[in-house]
């Protein structure tokens, strides 16, 4: 799917900041910028409105638009900036190459709490699958899904050892555009322990998720336990909106 252009100059500019690009911690003028770009002035208005929302940068009046510093000190594993929101195109580890490996991968009937989730009927089938996520061959994330079968039917194996959002998006034109996250910690098991590397004292990260197509169909439930090392999450509260 054709990605919107403001998107695109926002990323590019989140990535020279994350670069150190722009000096004294100040952008250029939105003016200027538009014309570096290319882009109509209302596209690069666009761009910095999000780079805002997201806490990225702050708008002083009458001095420009400058880089939020607590954002380059702290800053998150998960940036949700893509046009959908797999943990593919979400995960941001400067350096670091990531990887899927399928644990397991099964037709099942939907239970009853998955049915309730995902709003099927009692003899609706689902797809159950485990991954483990990599980041340079260091398992970090534990994830379990739960996909319902009619709306995917012909999902293979081989697509869950991918990103399982971009293969929906670039080869059945549907993009999941929101979730429900429920995030929190617990004590790790012993499936945590063996498969994260983690002692028996250390802790886990634990997500979990309802995600919506874009016509809000929810399309998956999973549950991802995560390395404590990558369990850093960032939040912008904005009161004037």
């Amino acid at each position: 799917m054709t990605d919107f252009v403001y998107r695109t100059v926002m990323r590019d500019i989140k990535q020279n900041i994350l670069e150190n690009k722009y000096d004294g911690m100040r952008l250029p003028d939105e003016r200027s910028l538009a014309d570096h770009y290319q882009v109509s002035r209302s596209s690069m208005k666009r761009a910095m409105e999000l780079l805002s929302q997201q806490g990225i940068v702050f708008k002083k009046r009458g001095s420009g638009t400058f880089i939020n510093p607590l954002y380059l000190k702290n800053q998150s594993l998960f940036r949700y900036d893509g046009s959908n929101l797999g943990l593919t195109d979400s995960l941001k580890v400067p350096g670091k190459t990531q990887g899927i490996k399928l644990i397991d991968f099964n037709v099942i009937p939907a239970p009853k709490a998955i049915a309730q989730d995902l709003f099927l009927e009692p003899n609706d089938f689902v797809y159950e699958f485990h991954r483990l996520r990599l980041l340079n061959e260091q398992p970090f994330l534990l994830e379990t899904g739960y996909l319902p079968i009619k709306i995917v039917p012909e999902l293979k194996s081989e697509h869950l050892k991918k990103s399982l959002f971009n293969y929906l998006e670039d080869k059945q034109n549907k993009v999941v555009t929101k979730a429900f996250l429920n995030i929190t910690v617990a004590p790790s098991n012993e499936n945590d322990q063996k498969c994260l590397q983690l002692k028996k004292t250390e802790p886990v990260g634990v997500i979990e998720g309802i995600f919506f197509l874009d016509d809000g169909t929810p399309f998956e439930v999973s549950t991802m336990r995560i390395h404590y090392q990558y369990m850093r999450f960032n939040t912008f509260v904005n009161l004037n909106q």
